[in-house]
């Protein structure tokens, strides 16, 4: 292998893992598994990772925290609470992302058996909600507890997007963004419609004006 300092090592590991728990999942990815994939031995992985449980939750942490900065920066594009909501769901990686969300599955599946993947599973997880709590505090919407409702709509989104992934002949995409966009205009008192994807605003708004697509101010 081409020579690297010793924080280049470490990432390209997490790289090797996190390639070979896409085609393998978290669970099933083994040391051998990494080194063969760097084209290196075992020792290599064990030198500077103390566990496997190390190496998975490295490799998870690096694509979930990737997502979630993505969510992010969509967020801060908007002006509006509104747009930043819209942008939250329109962007929410595990209800669009199969590879996403599998690795989500992998990590709750094996969390009880790996100490550094729980952890690490559990905080990003809060962030997430976190992410969308304040977004609804600072909205000053009209929602008496903003965590516990932040808590209800990811759980919601998460529970159906397990279906989408699971039995995609049952239950579409596209129903799951329109309910869970009407189940959280429900939890936070906005009109029906506010929060649908900006497609489906535009073409409201254009039946609704009469056809010259004007804004409805969301």
């Amino acid at each position: 292998m081409a020579r690297m300092s010793p924080g280049e090592r470490k990432e390209a590991i997490v790289d090797a893992a996190l390639a070979v728990a896409l085609r393998k999942g978290l669970g099933a990815t083994t040391v051998r598994d990494v080194a063969a994939e760097m084209g290196t031995s075992s020792g290599l992985i064990h030198h500077y990772f103390d566990s496997m449980d190390d190496v998975l939750a490295s490799a998870f942490d690096r694509a979930a925290s990737q997502d979630l900065a993505g969510v992010e920066q969509a967020m801060e594009r908007e002006q509006t609470a509104v747009g930043k909501l819209r942008a939250f769901f329109d962007n929410y990686s595990i209800a669009d992302n199969e590879w996403a969300f599998q690795l989500w599955l992998d990590a709750w599946s094996e969390a009880s058996r790996r100490p550094a993947l729980a952890a690490t599973s559990e905080r990003l997880n809060v962030a997430w909600q976190q992410l969308l709590a304040a977004t609804i505090k600072n909205g000053r919407f009209d929602c008496d507890d903003p965590d516990a409702t932040a808590w209800r709509i990811i759980s919601l989104l998460d529970g159906l997007s397990l279906q989408v992934i699971a039995h995609s002949s049952i239950l579409s995409r596209a129903t799951v963004t329109e309910w869970i966009s009407a189940y959280a205009e429900s939890e936070l008192g906005l009109r029906p419609g506010s929060l649908a994807p900006r497609g489906a605003i535009r073409a409201r708004s254009g039946l609704e004006s009469g056809g010259d697509g004007k804004s409805l101010g969301t």
